[in-house]
């Protein structure tokens, strides 16, 4: 996800500036842009658009270690003294695992079309290889008919995030073996579940996992190496082609891409240097997954060539990587400004980046920019040829609650108005052509916000943290709304 630690984490690497949409290298400021007029009222969305909702399973499920798993690095983070706001961990979060009845039954309530879920490794794989875990597949295979029996599309991301603690003690995503340990799981998912999931993401943000997780180690598993990012982000490209394949020869109907964190850029003058490391930045914030797959090879992310060898780079790895992903997964939350660094920043790829401030900023101090979403929904589908392309995530946090003299009642008016201005630009590009069939907005439920705890709220329903009440916000009957007329003044 696009969000949880923007403000609260500065991802500095020793020798520069680190790239990273969850912290800033520069602070907020003004480009002098005004926020663009937004058509509200003229929005339209085509036939059969699917209104849908995102969740992650370490974020809502809670059960850490019921019927078979086994921990996750994210269990391991979250239990960590001083990683995670407040010491926060998410054994239980929404605990989904047990209430996951009532979830559904609120989006179909919602009127909702789509549910983006993932599943835990740990729960189908609890050593991170071998047999599946008959608990954890039974657990996600009654979550799908659920789903089903609700008139709702399951959407499955493979894996979220939560690496199982055995994989990592083995080395983690830097060690390259760990692409066939994915291959194997995602192809075990795939039986189980692909009678019934058509539609699949490979992976949520590899970007985001690779770069905090091992480059400066803001998230799971805390690691903070700049070698060991390139090292992981190239088996997670192996890995993406490889699961890819395997699931196609498993259920050849199946739809399959991946979800991936995209910030639209812009050059913080006209200067050529500036243009440069704008263009440096989209290759490795936002396409550096996408690219590799589309074309079997790496983007012009770095000054000079790419660190091939410190990648791990093996003749043949060109076509492993490759995958013609049948639709293109976009979660968007704001825009990044960048500037040439000469010789300081990153040593690979020498740019600054910061966040602007011309729109109104959200309770965890991001920018609100609706323009935003159209220009990189409409970048990507001009760059690769008009793909299918879901929204998959799109959100904001808000601390709003319920009424202290009505408990039934969560007015949010300010996500309201975050939502008709996406929503609005996002029809907007479909009209200008892109080819979008989906929108997930993150999220159905308050949940845990990684290194953030229970301390960002971005659910369209209010979870009360002390009892697992559920209460539906303003703006999740408003979205409930446009879900059933696809207008947004219903």
């Amino acid at each position: 996800m696009n969000r949880r630690t923007f403000l609260n984490y500065s991802a500095t690497l020793a020798g520069g500036a680190a790239f990273s949409r969850f912290s800033h290298a520069l602070p907020l400021a003004s480009t002098g842009a005004e926020p663009p007029v937004i058509d509200v009222a003229g929005a339209r969305f085509p036939e059969g658009f699917h209104w849908g909702t995102a969740t992650a399973s370490y974020q809502v499920e809670g059960a850490w270690k019921e019927d078979g798993k086994s921990p996750s690095i994210w269990d391991t983070f979250a239990h960590t003294t001083g990683k995670i706001k407040g010491s926060d961990n998410g054994d239980i979060a929404c605990d989904s695992y047990h209430r996951y009845k009532e979830d559904i039954a609120i989006m179909k309530q919602l009127h909702q079309k789509s549910c983006r879920f993932s599943v835990s490794w740990p729960r189908i794989q609890p050593n991170g290889s071998g047999a599946a875990n008959q608990k954890g597949i039974d657990f996600y295979s009654r979550y799908v008919d659920e789903l089903l029996a609700a008139g709702i599309r399951p959407m499955c991301t493979v894996f979220h995030w939560d690496l199982p603690q055995a994989l990592e003690d083995q080395g983690g995503w830097p060690k390259r073996d760990l692409y066939k340990r994915f291959t194997d799981y995602a192809s075990i998912l795939t039986k189980a579940l692909g009678d019934r999931v058509t539609t699949w993401a490979i992976f949520n943000e590899p970007w985001v996992f690779t770069y905090l997780g091992y480059g400066s180690g803001v998230h799971a598993p805390g690691r903070r190496n700049f070698d060991d990012f390139l090292k992981a982000a190239h088996t997670v490209n192996l890995a993406q082609g490889e699961a890819f394949r395997a699931m196609k020869a498993i259920s050849p109907k199946a739809q399959i891409g991946s979800a991936f964190s995209m910030a639209p850029v812009e050059p913080a003058t006209d200067s050529a240097a500036d243009h440069a490391a704008a263009e440096r930045f989209h290759a490795i914030n936002n396409v550096y997954f996408l690219y590799t797959a589309k074309h079997g090879k790496y983007p012009d992310a770095f000054v000079g060539e790419a660190p091939y060898e410190v990648m791990g780079f093996q003749e043949g790895d060109g076509k492993l990587m490759q995958a013609p992903l049948d639709w293109v997964g976009i979660n968007y939350y704001n825009r990044r400004i960048v500037s040439d660094a000469g010789k300081g920043g990153n040593p690979y790829t020498h740019y600054n980046e910061w966040m602007p401030a011309e729109g109104p900023i959200t309770y965890n101090g991001w920018e609100v920019w609706p323009r935003g979403i159209y220009d990189i929904v409409t970048r990507i589908s001009k760059e690769y040829d008009r793909p299918i392309i879901e929204i998959t995530e799109n959100g904001c946090a808000y601390s709003d609650g319920p009424l202290p003299e009505d408990s039934a009642k969560v007015p949010d008016a300010r996500r309201i108005e975050f939502y008709k201005g996406h929503l609005a630009e996002l029809a907007r590009a479909i009209k200008d052509g892109a080819d979008v069939r989906g929108y997930h907005a993150w999220s159905l439920l308050d949940n845990y916000e990684w290194a953030e705890g229970y301390s960002q709220r971005f659910g369209l329903v209010y979870v009360d943290f002390r009892d697992q009440r559920r209460t539906i916000k303003d703006s999740g009957h408003w979205y409930g709304r446009v879900a059933a007329t696809s207008r947004l003044e219903a």
